[in-house]
């Protein structure tokens, strides 16, 4: 099976989970702490996309969440204090891959077009009723254009649908010891 190198940036308390455990999966309790007052709007991005993964197959029973992972050193994220980013060797069946600018729009509560002409249509029908994609998301108003919105998140693993530019990055369910090729503190 091919291999790929990938960079993670976590907490410096991962190397120790995984220093002692020998894995490390991404918990709620933890999610919450790091997103502070946006941890309720975010969790419900992230049940989505952990419910949406192309590697459903491989989740570990435990696994509720992904970890995100850069797939080019350069576009790692900055080490800063009281964190450390871990060089890992994975198996790439293992890794889905997400289009970042996608991604942006699902944590914006956002519609993922399909194309220009969907576009134009979906914002003609936000104008039509006079809301925005947030608004059809979090009030119980616009059933309609939510269940809209939120399928066409689906299009976040589509290579056939783009928002412009190409960066993505990986999610995996889990951080295991035997991956660790080096650690930048």
């Amino acid at each position: 099976m091919a291999e790929r190198r990938v960079w993670t940036t976590q907490n410096a308390a991962v190397l120790e989970q995984l220093n002692q455990n020998g894995r490390f999966i991404a918990e709620e309790r933890y999610m919450r702490e790091s997103m502070e007052d946006t941890s309720d709007i975010m969790l419900f991005v992230y049940r989505w996309l952990a419910s949406h993964m192309p590697t459903a197959s491989v989740r570990p029973p435990d696994a509720k969440y992904p970890v995100w992972v850069s797939l080019d050193r350069e576009t790692s994220f900055q080490v800063t204090e009281g964190c450390v980013t871990l060089e890992l060797c994975v198996e790439e069946s293992l890794i889905a891959c997400a289009d970042i600018n996608k991604w942006t729009n699902i944590i914006n509560y956002s519609y993922i077009p399909c194309d220009d002409a969907d576009k134009e249509a979906h914002y003609k029908l936000l104008t039509d009723y006079g809301i925005d994609d947030v608004k059809a998301l979090t009030t119980p108003f616009y059933p309609h254009i939510r269940r809209k919105v939120i399928d066409s998140w689906d299009r976040l693993f589509d290579d056939s649908v783009t928002l412009g530019g190409a960066g993505k990055y990986g999610l995996l369910w889990e951080v295991r010891k035997e991956w660790v090729r080096k650690v930048t503190q």
